[in-house]
């Protein structure tokens, strides 16, 4: 599970739920269903109307992404399996990691490889490698793109929720004992409408971006090490060229100098 969203959105809630008993304003008040309807249904409406169904039925899955925690090949351990493999080729040859194609678990990876030992003209196996990343790109795009829209017209529509309000308010001011609970009710669409898009809907979209943004940083990695033993360069080489992918804490951090070390002798033996 990915814990950042939960804790973030029991923070949200209980940050707003406890700043209000704060102010005096009951909590019950936000159980509007006037405002709830304009704004929640408000803002489904306008993504049914902005986005095409194909891409709605995506909605449940983007949903299930920010809740469960990516499963991405950790860099290091990616960098030592490049190294092996580049070891290997150097000493046997590309045929040698056919045997290897089927224990990858990772698509792209695995079609990757397959390419090289295939045989394949380097420059194709780059153009065709990034043609899939750039559709990925281009998919997860689309996907967070309905969430920030749904956080730019949720905060529009609580103004709309807040103007319906006060309209009722307006054609009851006869009636003074209500006119305070009419406008009270009238601002709950405008809170609603900020909070769903600047709590809920503008923050899945980022995160959305930055899962993408892991995930393509990975697969650009995977290119530069497949292309890279296909050049039949050094495992010391394919270390130093991976390892800019590493922040520098990964590649300096104190804990790491003695395994960088190790590293570097196995990487000179296998050269």
């Amino acid at each position: 599970m990915e814990k950042s969203t939960v804790f973030g959105l029991l923070l949200g809630f209980i940050s707003v739920g406890v700043g209000m008993v704060l102010k005096g304003a009951a909590i019950s008040s936000l159980l509007n269903w006037a405002a709830i309807l304009i704004i929640l249904g408000g803002t489904a409406a306008t993504i049914l109307i902005a986005f095409p169904m194909a891409e709605l039925t995506k909605i449940p899955k983007l949903f299930k992404i920010i809740f469960v925690s990516q499963k991405l090949v950790p860099k290091k351990e990616l960098i030592q399996l490049f190294i092996e493999w580049v070891t290997i080729t150097r000493r046997e040859g590309l045929l040698a990691l056919e045997s290897k194609v089927e224990d990858i678990d990772d698509p792209f990876l695995r079609n990757g490889m397959r390419m090289i030992i295939d045989g394949n003209d380097q420059e194709f196996i780059h153009d065709v490698l990034m043609e899939e990343i750039n559709a990925m790109e281009d998919r997860h795009r689309s996907g967070a793109l309905i969430f920030t829209q749904a956080g730019t017209y949720a905060p529009t529509l609580g103004v709309l929720g807040a103007v319906v309000g006060l309209i009722a308010a307006l054609s009851n001011l006869n009636n003074v004992g209500e006119l305070g609970h009419l406008i009270s009710a009238a601002f709950v669409a405008t809170l609603l409408g900020i909070f769903t898009g600047y709590v809920l809907w503008h923050p899945i979209a980022t995160k959305l971006k930055q899962i993408s943004r892991r995930e393509v940083e990975i697969k650009l990695m995977m290119v530069e090490g497949l292309l890279s033993i296909q050049s039949g360069i050094s495992a010391i080489a394919i270390e130093q060229k991976l390892a800019v992918f590493l922040t520098p804490s990964e590649r300096y951090g104190p804990q790491n100098k003695e395994e960088e070390s190790e590293r570097e002798q196995k990487a000179k033996a296998a050269s």
